[in-house]
């Protein structure tokens, strides 16, 4: 069965690429299993010194790399130009801390004699997302790579020449044979590759759904699993918000990448006092915001990825609206070529409706009134994800006693939008996900805490 790859600014078909077929899904796990056991007798310094000839590559690279993720998922070219440069900056990071992240330490209170060790896993089995084709895998590679671990990609089948073009860049760069091995597979070939002896571990971006089925399959194989799944990252807005500010931060933390992250802003919480305020410098700042060919510069926002996606996106929003929602700007299908879905938003949003209960993965903001703060709290947390949210606030001392104890999730920026570093672990709590990506917390998931103690 082929694997198609179009173009969602047009339509039309990029390539068809083969699947691999059983012997060529065991000949690459053979070859990441070789490649591992290699890799792991290398020094940190030579690591490092790989990783650094990665982050270069990728840089030397970066405009037909960036005009490859355009064509296959639609963001604009200025976007995946920064996201080239964001996986570079990765892997200097780990290429100059992951000797320090995992250097032998003896715990608090432990005996004299007493040493914690960091041992590399194996091969990790890599399921990535089509949203960020290259970061999406990069910031779980660096620090699994420079733990001593090898990968075997499972990328979005849209976007299978990013994949083939991860692994050539592995390849191209100088890393050892075997390091990282694309499969282009459906989804039906998991169960058999998770369960195989020689995966030792599996990280997944993708949806809540996905990440049920994986984190399933590997705990009946025993194997640890960090998911970074979906959200409905709520972001909102107190009595004493600087309003243009927010409305600002609100509209570019609702349309990068189109909408299309796990953690855009998906929920605008506003305090009633403030609310039709705050709409109408919104919707101000969403109406300035151009969609079009993602290869122009004067472009905001892209097409989505796929057909099916904008369907789905579509059906949210129309089902909210006739379940009480008003439409306050965008909401029509446009004509022409190309899966191009208007800034659309949404106000007077509430329980029972998709833009209220459901990941809106598209331009689309739901503005949500509540009461009061606690009002805005419990409605912030009133979903089953859990992953980001954001607060804005001129008083930030209190913004951060909020942030810290009342917000159900694994990120809060308060007065920002929320987005992931190299230095900080990234991940969410209830359907979010489980574990940790990135910062110390990342490098951490994939090796084997050993305990050593000498007599």
């Amino acid at each position: 069965m082929p694997l198609v790859s179009l173009n969602p600014a047009t339509g039309r078909l990029i390539k068809r690429h083969r699947e691999h077929t059983a012997k060529e899904v065991s000949s690459a796990l053979a070859s990441v299993h070789s490649g591992f056991l290699g890799w792991r007798e290398l020094s940190f310094a030579d690591r490092s010194r790989h990783l650094a000839a990665l982050a270069k590559t990728l840089r030397a690279r970066k405009k037909s790399l960036a005009l490859l993720m355009t064509a296959e998922m639609g963001k604009p070219l200025g976007q995946s130009l920064a996201e080239i440069e964001k996986c570079a900056g990765c892997c200097d990071f780990y290429a100059k801390h992951a000797s320090g992240f995992l250097k032998p330490r003896r715990p608090v209170g432990a005996p004299k004699n007493a040493r914690i060790v960091f041992e590399p896993m194996g091969v990790v089995l890599a399921i990535m997302p089509w949203n960020y084709p290259l970061w999406q895998l990069f910031r779980a590679a660096a620090p699994t790579l420079m733990a001593g671990n090898s990968l075997l990609l499972k990328h979005a089948s849209n976007v299978s020449g990013c994949a083939l073009a991860i692994e050539r860049l592995f390849a191209d760069a100088g890393l050892p044979a075997g390091l990282l091995r694309t499969l282009l597979v459906s989804s039906k070939a998991i169960p058999r590759v998770i369960a195989d002896t020689r995966i030792r571990a599996v990280t997944l971006t993708g949806s809540t759904a996905a990440g049920r089925k994986v984190a399933a399959l590997a705990g009946a194989a025993l194997k640890p699993c960090v998911c970074e799944l979906g959200g409905s990252d709520p972001y909102i807005i107190l009595a004493d918000a600087d309003l243009d500010h927010a409305a600002e931060i609100c509209a570019q933390a609702r349309l990068l990448n189109g909408g299309q992250s796990c953690i855009s802003a998906k929920r605008f919480i506003v305090v009633e006092s403030i609310r039709h305020s705050f709409e109408e410098k919104l919707i101000a700042r969403l109406k300035t915001r151009r969609v079009g060919d993602p290869l122009s510069s004067k472009t905001d926002v892209g097409p989505l990825a796929r057909a099916d996606l904008r369907d789905e996106l579509h059906a949210q929003v129309l089902k909210s609206i006739k379940n009480g929602a008003r439409l306050l700007l965008g909401g029509t299908l446009p004509k022409g070529r190309g899966f191009y879905y208007p800034v659309t938003a949404l106000t007077g949003v509430a329980p029972g409706m998709p833009a209220y209960d459901e990941e809106l993965f598209g331009p689309v903001a739901a503005i949500i009134s509540a009461k009061d703060e606690r009002d805005a709290i419990r409605i912030a947390n009133d979903t089953a994800y859990g992953l980001g949210a954001a607060l804005f606030t001129r008083d930030t001392r209190h913004g951060e006693a909020l942030a810290r104890e009342h917000l159900d999730a694994g990120m809060v920026f308060v007065n920002d939008f929320v987005r992931s570093d190299a230095s900080l672990p990234f991940g969410g709590i209830k359907s979010s996900g489980i574990g940790r990506e990135l910062s110390e917390f990342g490098i951490h998931a994939f090796v084997n805490i050993k305990t050593v103690c000498i007599n």
